[in-house]
């Protein structure tokens, strides 16, 4: 059990091991009552029956698979959530419970109560011998979101069409967390043998692992780097784009980043031939930008290879194609947002909005963008290091995952990032270009930085 006198009152959260009183009971439904009508913790768009919610609640405490546990203000039940072990039959995942319908009443918000309630669920979880503790949330709850960022879990997925509530579509934003550094043994089920799982390696110290992106910039059918996203101060690395794909991903690398550069001052793709030998040679996801300002261009990469398509100063001047490209394509559009001193730049960096990054980040997340690549270029090819206040800003300001690219130059410039992580749990991943091309930075060193 987990206590905590503040000012307002007594504050604790515990398991709930026995039947429970009818006082209790009836404040536990009054607490889901108004979290139902409030909406979000629940499954119900509205209230059920009272006898309804009771026998729900009953008979939840006579499954051997689900814990539950309440959280208390001076004694009076408001909140509650239920982990769910896997069943008998899953031994593949036996290392693994799920966090579900986790709430306190409007009434008793505020007080801590939430961080209470769920460091309680995580610590019997780890006592339990699971790893991992995994969970799925409406994106409209943004307090349950923005508890667990803060509380360490990793935004892994979104779900486009996960719910559907006041007439609308919304959508599922999917975390994990692991609770284990080392082997333990952990129970398939309370009257099972006990598996021993091996742990994936230590835990980090601070922050969560991130994506590295390597770039390949293309001009003029080869693989360079810009300096502050100037095109007549690009460094030719390679002239085969085919040929670099394959050596980033022999070396480790489970994504590449494509920016067609000639394409995003045209406003169309310019660097066909080498995009397609990209996709000939890559046998991991590729996203690519640069160029792609309408559905048919967007569709014609996506069904060529291309796992997603970066949209960048179209996001700004036609945000209506965006929205309409991710209904289209779920999960395949991602907002490339590039700043300079915090103001949107358009037109392959050559022009500067009046529109702050943060606020293009909001409007596309409403459309429904499964990432935002967001890049200062002040700093891009300068490898001087990510502005990574900005890049913590935009993460969490948003749901959505963002990627810091912009700056990197060194080792050390990867280990900030990944230590940011810690107050921005938002950011997903980094894309470095130069200093992988130049040897600055050792690829291998800079996956295990970020593992």
């Amino acid at each position: 059990m987990t206590r905590q006198p503040t000012l307002d009152g007594t504050l604790h959260a515990e398991r709930l091991q026995e039947n429970m009183h009818e006082d209790d009971l009836h404040a536990l439904c009054d607490a889901t009552n108004a979290a139902i009508l409030d909406g979000g913790g629940f499954g119900w768009l509205a209230p059920p029956p009272r006898e309804t919610l009771e026998r729900y609640f009953r008979g939840v405490l006579l499954v051997p698979e689900r814990q539950m546990f309440v959280a208390r203000l001076d004694d009076m039940i408001v909140g509650s959530a239920q982990l769910v072990r896997p069943p008998r039959n899953n031994e593949a995942q036996a290392m693994s419970a799920t966090l579900m319908h986790f709430y306190i009443a409007p009434y008793a918000r505020g007080l801590g109560l939430g961080r209470l309630l769920l460091t309680e669920v995580e610590s019997c979880a780890r006592s339990m011998g699971y790893q991992i503790i995994n969970l799925d949330v409406r994106e409209t709850q943004a307090e349950a979101v923005r508890l667990f960022r803060s509380s360490g879990f990793h935004h892994w997925g979104t779900h486009p069409s996960y719910a559907r509530t006041d007439g609308r579509t919304v959508r599922g934003l999917f975390f994990t967390k692991r609770l284990q550094d080392n082997e333990r043994i952990v129970p398939a089920h309370p009257q099972a043998a006990s598996t021993p799982i091996p742990a994936a390696g230590h835990a980090p110290v601070t922050g969560h692992s991130l994506t590295l992106y390597p770039a390949i910039d293309l001009k003029d059918g080869t693989c360079v780097r810009l300096r502050r996203g100037e095109m007549d101060n690009a460094t030719v690395y390679s002239d085969d784009p085919g040929a670099q794909a394959r050596a980033w991903i022999h070396a480790g690398c489970s994504w590449l980043h494509v920016v067609d550069l000639n394409g995003a001052f045209a406003g169309r793709s310019a660097n066909t031939e080498a995009i397609e030998a990209i996709i000939a040679n890559a046998s991991v996801p590729v996203q690519l930008g640069g160029g792609l300002r309408d559905l048919e261009s967007i569709g014609k990469w996506l069904n060529a290879g291309i796992s997603r398509v970066i949209l960048g100063s179209i996001a700004v001047k036609n945000p209506e194609l965006v929205r309409e490209a991710c209904r289209l394509f779920p999960g395949r559009i991602v907002a490339g947002i590039d700043a300079r001193s915090g103001q949107v730049a358009t037109e392959g960096w050559a022009e500067t909005s009046e529109m702050k990054a943060v606020d293009l980040g909001l409007r596309m997340q409403d459309a429904g963008v499964a990432a935002v690549i967001f890049t200062e270029i002040s700093r891009d090819g300068m490898l001087t290091g990510i502005d990574i206040e900005q890049t913590a800003d935009m993460a969490n300001a948003l749901s959505i995952p963002v990627i810091a690219s912009g700056g990197v130059g060194n080792l050390a410039h990867l280990e900030a990032l990944r230590a940011a992580t810690a107050r921005a749990p938002g950011i997903e991943g980094v894309i470095v270009g130069r200093a992988l091309y130049d040897g600055r930075i050792d690829l291998g060193e800079a996956l295990q930085v970020l593992s």
